[in-house]
């Protein structure tokens, strides 16, 4: 049976610095690398080999991948990069500090924000000039794609697809597949695969750099999960 394994990124320099990230790229920080590390060391140990890989288009999921893989034997597997798996877009609130927000906005509000499943936070502008319209790993996009702002329920609607064409398609030929990704893109995929509900999701946390291991049947329903 296939085994699809999921990690978060381990910690970035952001989260370090307690600000919104989303589609920002920054790196791992030192801890970051050693959480990153530590997984593949778990995953050698599980006897977990993959034949592919996914990740997005972000540096701290890219790297946490690499050392992932390097520490298990398996920097050689073959991956595919997609913004589909990007962290969720947290729109205008991206570089600001969470406390300081919290302030400004009212603890409730920012939880409301962070938490919620359809609840967008402040839109950010497409000529701002932190828009990802601006970045060169989205020319190719369509322009209407590229979000201002993303809540849990939006990122699971651009998740699923990448789902669909690529991640499925392979466990149901029987492959393992790891996808290393963010908070947010793993609980969009997890809210899918385990069917959580709207209000459950909100209480699933992902934990930096702890491999999460699904065993699959042939149709994909879930017969085993353990976290390394």
């Amino acid at each position: 049976m296939p085994k699809l394994v999921f990690i978060r990124h381990g910690q970035s320099e952001w989260n370090l610095e307690n600000l919104f990230t989303g589609w920002v790229d920054v790196n791992l920080s030192e801890q970051g690398e050693q959480e990153a590390k530590a997984a593949g060391r778990k995953l050698k140990e599980a006897g977990i080999e993959f034949d592919q890989a996914y990740t997005s288009v972000l540096t701290r999921a890219i790297k946490t991948l690499h050392f992932a893989l390097e520490e298990s034997g398996q920097l050689w597997v073959p991956e595919m990069k997609s913004w589909r798996l990007n962290e969720r877009h947290y729109g205008a609130l991206q570089g600001k500090n969470k406390a300081a927000a919290a302030e400004k906005y009212g603890d409730e509000q920012v939880h409301i924000w962070r938490r919620s499943y359809d609840v967008l936070p402040p839109l950010l502008s497409a000529d701002d000039e932190g828009s990802a319209a601006n970045d060169r790993r989205y020319a190719d996009l369509d322009p209407h794609a590229i979000p201002g702002g993303e809540n849990l329920k939006v990122t699971l609607e651009r998740v699923i697809p990448f789902w669909e064409d690529h991640i499925a398609p392979d466990l149901l030929a029987g492959k393992n597949v790891i996808v290393a990704a963010h908070g947010n893109s793993l609980r969009a995929l997890t809210k899918y695969i385990e069917q959580i509900s709207d209000e459950d999701i909100m209480d699933v946390e992902m934990a930096t750099g702890q491999p999460v291991v699904y065993t699959l049947d042939e149709k994909l329903n879930i017969v085993g999960k353990e976290k390394l």
